[in-house]
């Protein structure tokens, strides 16, 4: 049941798709209507501004954060308080995945959401903020010389789980399961982006442009 809790909890607070709500209220409209239709912090920039992008990152990174932080307490509540014996490192990675999904499937917003970097990196923060870090200097560094956001997302959604061999994690005992969520991260992030490799394959994938 604990672990069910946590699931629905992380879910929902996926759901809540900030874009979605700071876009129909600064500009009048659905972020999913303009530009690329996703609804994320890249899309924002390209059709409400930077504003508008900056509080959307802050926000989707905080769910991430939010979730997990959650998962930790509801879990030290259940072993503590009600004599539940439940793994917290099972908890925390269930937190982390549902949150994703409940960001890339929202159920307030017709299961239509955004891609999960923000929420992944709010997670992985938590998690391990060392490999939080460099999995963000290491995409920030491929969107600097591409001028495209999938390729630095897509590489560090590869490079995590690479990071976690060689990174010890405060929170996990359990190496080898971190690392198999660390495999199933970085597949969820990889299959929102499906359309990005496939305009990458093609070379027609968006360039953002740093001087505007």
């Amino acid at each position: 049941m604990v672990y069910i809790i946590v699931a629905i909890i992380a879910y929902l607070i996926g759901s809540i798709n900030f874009s979605v709500i700071l876009s129909k209220k600064m500009a009048g409209f659905d972020v999913r209507e303009k530009g690329s239709g996703n609804a994320g912090t890249t899309n924002m920039l390209r059709t409400v501004g930077k504003k508008a992008a900056a509080i959307t990152l802050i926000c989707d990174i905080l769910k991430g954060v939010v979730a997990v932080l959650l998962a930790i307490f509801i879990g030290n509540i259940a072993s503590n308080y009600f004599d539940v014996s439940v793994e917290n490192y099972i908890l925390v990675e269930l937190a982390a995945l549902l949150v994703i999904l409940g960001h890339t499937f929202p159920i307030f917003f017709k299961f239509k959401g955004g891609k999960g970097i923000a929420t992944s990196l709010g997670v992985l923060l938590v998690i391990n903020w060392q490999i939080g870090l460099i999995c963000l200097v290491f995409a920030l560094v491929l969107i600097a010389l591409t001028r495209m956001v999938s390729v630095g997302s897509i590489a560090a959604a590869i490079l995590f789980p690479v990071l976690t061999l060689f990174l010890n994690n405060e929170h996990f005992i359990c190496e080898g399961k971190y690392f198999i969520f660390s495999v199933l991260l970085g597949i969820l992030i990889c299959f929102n982006h499906r359309e990005n490799i496939k305009r990458l394959m093609n070379g027609t994938e968006n360039r953002i442009s740093f001087k505007k």
